[in-house]
């Protein structure tokens, strides 16, 4: 079937805009550095990134659909993306107009096979959010349907009419954007664009169908039916479809409003290490965890019960965290939970070496990668920095940052690593995690949340402390037996000279001055050449222009040699 034009017009609007990012990025942040301009790239730096989030906030808003997706997700990336871009991503979702209710109704009365007020005995005509891909309305259930439910107070989910088209749009069209990103070696090395784009293409289709999402919603409240921490909406099946959902009204205090916390009682520092601690277990413990846990999805609501003592395991503490919107949802595999569990306890004890191993067994560094500089990096960042929440980090002398960064960044960017696959979710929920907790508690201490669960997983793991310290015995024994013979061979090769010592550091810096040193000569030759044709030319034409066109080669080598190297690490 041919597109519309209205559909063929929004896939040139983004991948016309792809493909300028990605040209402009090339321009100033590959191409311009290897002439010695990177000073000049440097400051002006900011200033085209919030211009480039600018725009894209302006397509975002102006195209919806997957677009704003894309956007609440580089905006929930404080860990690589410049606050230039997520500060002026911040709150898309609050900027999406709402549909007219005309069209609202008519989609849900197709879907129900009813008209509104037989479904319901109330629905209000404004809505209670507007999002990319549907709309939620109050609305009250009939005086049957709600004896049955035992609930009157509903929201009713309705998808925006025509999202079906949009979102096949803009999936085709991020498609051909990783396409393109995935022929450029710097990102190709790092992570499987298409495959990324489809984890992407496959989360988002989920979230258009309203069955799954109730289905998972149910599941989750499953995870947590013993933990009084956590509560969910019912789903009224009888009033769903794929394209209507019908639930529970369990609106209560965002999470993130603190003077309402405060208000209730609250006290927001408790909020947040609660809602850590809850999200640790979904991602490392459940291994089925919320992935969209920003401020709009998670209520805080107060209980009118009294709480239970603290000393009590799974005490209630005199209120709950209730989740809804349950469209996005990710499945940590046994294998890469089992990674991230290893990656807590090395937090929490502060282990650099412990870290690095996790890293590696999660699928983020390559088997090939020569970490034990990495090790060392973590074990400073552990040193100095270890211990402190973000009102102590913003203390820190930025020159401290920016010199660990200079030190290192060499060394993180010539790591072969990679995104493995189901890592896209769990670093957005670990990142919305993080925005939340802090903006609760500025003082928030992500140090605190982790050690506390991190001690459980420890706990859980005692039971194979037997096996763990027989396998060490084993290696050590091996190594006791296997250490003459090594100190025999080692003493050989220093008698016969043949003792090599591997540097990673001095060799990466000895071949760039090597390079250097290439493009220099082809620098002087060019110089030389040029200069000879030019005395000769009037005299000699023929032979001062052949000089003059010898030229050429080492001048390209000169400019273009950085360019059109090797891009591996060096």
């Amino acid at each position: 079937m041919t597109d519309a034009p209205w559909m063929r017009a929004r896939y040139r609007r983004i991948t016309r805009f792809a493909l300028r990012v990605m040209l402009q990025t090339w321009w100033w942040e590959l191409f311009l550095p290897r002439f010695g301009l990177t000073a000049l790239v440097a400051r002006g730096r900011a200033r085209r990134m919030r211009r480039i989030a600018q725009r894209f906030h302006v397509l975002a808003v102006d195209l919806g659909g997957l677009m704003i997706k894309v956007g609440q997700f580089l905006s929930s990336r404080l860990d690589i993306l410049p606050p230039e871009i997520t500060k002026e991503l911040e709150g898309l979702q609050d900027e999406v107009p709402p549909v007219a209710f005309d069209r609202i109704r008519a989609l849900a009365e197709s879907e129900l096979g009813v008209p509104l007020e037989r479904a319901f005995a109330f629905v209000d005509p404004d809505p209670v959010a507007a999002a990319s891909l549907g709309q939620a309305h109050r609305a009250r259930l009939s005086p049957d349907d709600a004896a049955l439910a035992g609930f009157a107070d509903v929201v009713v989910k309705v998808q925006r009419p025509g999202i079906d088209q949009i979102v096949d749009v803009d999936l085709r069209a991020l498609r051909k954007v990783g396409v393109w990103l995935s022929r450029v070696s710097l990102v190709s090395k790092r992570v499987d664009m298409p495959e990324l784009v489809e984890e992407f293409a496959e989360t988002s289709l989920q979230e258009i169908d309203y069955l799954q999402e109730g289905a998972n919603g149910e599941r989750f409240a499953r995870d947590f039916a013993d933990d009084p921490r956590v509560t969910t909406p019912e789903v009224v099946w009888e009033r769903s479809t794929r394209r209507v959902l019908t639930l529970q009204d369990v609106t209560a205090i965002k999470i993130n409003d603190r003077d309402a916390l405060v208000a209730a009682g609250l006290d927001p520092s408790e909020v947040a290490l609660a809602f850590a601690s809850v999200m640790f277990q979904q991602l490392f413990g459940n291994g089925y965890f919320h992935a969209d846990p920003h401020p709009g999805n998670i209520f805080v609501t107060p209980s009118h019960a009294e709480p239970r003592s603290g000393d009590e395991e799974g005490a209630a503490p005199g209120w709950t965290l209730t989740f809804i919107d349950f469209g996005m949802m990710g499945q940590v595999p046994d294998s890469l939970r089992a990674g991230l569990r290893r990656l807590v306890i090395a937090v929490a004890a502060r282990d650099g070496v412990g870290l690095v191993d996790s890293i590696r067994e999660v699928g983020v560094l390559l088997p090939s990668a020569d970490t034990a500089e990495l090790e060392r990096a973590m074990t400073q960042l552990f040193a100095r920095f270890g211990g402190m929440g973000f009102a102590e980090l913003a203390e820190v002398d930025p020159r401290e940052f920016r010199d660990f960064a200079i030190e290192f960044g060499d060394l993180v960017r010539a790591l072969p690593f990679q995104l493995p696959e189901n890592f896209l979710l769990v670093i957005r929920a670990m990142s919305l995690t993080s925005g939340v907790s802090s903006a609760l508690d500025p003082a928030f201490n992500i140090w605190e949340a982790v050690e506390p669960y991190a001690a459980t997983l420890l706990r859980e793991e005692r039971g194979n402390v037997l096996q763990a310290v027989t396998r060490q015995a084993v290696d050590t024994a091996g190594l006791i037996t296997r250490l003459p013979r090594r100190i025999d061979k080692l003493a050989t090769r220093m008698e016969e000279g043949r003792l090599a010592v591997d540097a990673p550091r001095v060799d990466r810096r000895l071949a760039r001055l090597e390079r250097l040193g290439r493009r220099i000569l082809s620098a002087v030759l060019f110089g030389a050449l040029l200069i000879g044709g030019i005395l000769l030319r009037p005299d000699d034409p023929v032979f001062g222009t052949i000089l003059l066109l010898a030229a050429v080669p080492p001048l390209l080598h000169a400019l273009l040699a950085g360019v059109l190297g090797s891009r591996g690490p060096v």
